[in-house]
């Protein structure tokens, strides 16, 4: 009779613990992060265009035969220096040299003929002085002489054409300068005015570099640029001589030259860095940042901004104008007087609770160390 009231608490009992094990825990408290915060201030930044350029000579001339042939000897090399006269290749002169001698010969029969015509007209002139012959007769003989001579000089000028010509298998330098490409080998065949070598003439040197389009309307010829080699680190000043009317078909940029002064001697095919000082802003205000202050959120940048009232954190957009070394310049996004969050911030949450990060002291951080070594010489 009591195992009804019995079973009835039993029962009762196990259902209380059933459903007291499907509750699910409450969830841990979120840590409470300390982190590194700045005030956004504006700072002013001196903004530049600066641009790759490549040092070459004012004058480089591409040098080729006059004539065509084969390439025989070349004595110059890529960087040798060479002075006006010097020699820089040869070409097999033999057929040169044939055609010379044929068109000497021509000469020498048509001095003959000239030779023969003139003796014939003097002697058929003193028969007309004696009434002989007649005037027509002696007009043809002077026909013939001057037919004759005509032909004497054209053979003379094809001889000296021909002399030119072989001497034109010799290509000298007619400038002092720089070997700077070599566009030939010996026993290859080239056509007249084919380049064979390319000297960099000495004296003035320029500065190629090339700039886009939305800056180039900005420099002007005359206008002064900063050239620093990259090598040495030496800063010379230059002036921009020629701009570039027409972009670059494949680059879509403009080719600026800068003339540097006779006196700056960077050596030819050097790299250095141009700034032209059209390009250059004053100071500017600006809100910087340090690059670890910034999230990547998406596809857009953002920073965390400490709202001091309750501790927490907020997610704010910004938009980022250019770099400034280990900086960021910031378009949009900001204000002067805000906080952020300058470090740790991949590990932060919208809402999050923070504390301002305390460094340690140096005092508090010794005095454990201390203790211990006091409790080591006991």
């Amino acid at each position: 009779m009591y195992f009804k009231p019995v079973f009835r608490c039993l029962l009762l009992s196990a259902t209380v613990g059933v459903f007291s094990a499907c509750t699910p825990a409450a969830p841990p408290e979120e840590p409470v992060r300390a982190v590194k915060v700045l005030t956004v201030g504006a700072g002013t930044q001196q903004t530049s265009a600066e641009y790759s350029g490549e040092v070459l000579a004012r004058v480089e001339s591409r040098l080729g035969f006059r004539v065509a042939g084969k390439i025989i000897r070349r004595p110059v090399e890529l960087g040798q220096r060479v002075k006006a006269g010097q020699v820089l290749a040869q070409l097999d002169p033999q057929d040169y040299k044939l055609s010379e001698a044929a068109a000497r010969a021509q000469l020498a029969a048509a001095a003959t003929n000239r030779d023969l015509a003139a003796a014939d007209f003097k002697r058929y002139k003193d028969l007309k002085d004696q009434n002989f012959i007649s005037s027509a007769e002696l007009e043809r003989r002077d026909s013939t002489r001057k037919a004759a001579q005509a032909q004497f000089d054209q053979a003379q000028a094809q001889l000296s054409g021909q002399g030119n010509q072989a001497a034109y298998t010799t290509l000298v330098a007619d400038v002092s300068g720089v070997v700077t490409a070599v566009d030939a080998e010996v026993g290859q065949v080239v056509a007249a005015g084919t380049p064979v070598v390319r000297i960099a003439q000495d004296g003035a040197r320029d500065v190629l570099f090339s700039v886009p389009e939305d800056k180039v309307q900005a420099l002007r010829v005359g206008s002064a640029a900063q050239v620093k080699a990259w090598a040495s680190q030496t800063t010379v000043q230059a002036k921009l001589r020629e701009v570039a009317a027409s972009a670059d078909p494949v680059t879509r940029t403009y080719a600026v030259r800068a003339a540097l002064d006779a006196k700056d001697d960077l050596p030819l095919g050097s790299t250095v860095s141009v700034t032209p000082a059209a390009l250059a802003h004053g100071d500017q205000a600006v809100v910087k940042l340090p690059t670890s202050a910034i999230f990547r959120d998406g596809n857009a940048s953002a920073v965390w901004v400490l709202d001091t009232a309750n501790m927490t954190v907020k997610l704010t957009p910004v938009e980022i104008a250019t770099a400034d070394g280990n900086e960021v310049v910031l378009r949009s996004g900001l204000q002067p007087g805000m906080q952020v969050v300058s470090a740790g911030v991949h590990v932060l949450s919208p809402g999050q609770k923070v504390s301002l990060y305390q460094p340690a002291r140096a005092d508090t951080a010794a005095a454990p160390s201390l203790a211990a070594a006091s409790a080591a010489q006991k």
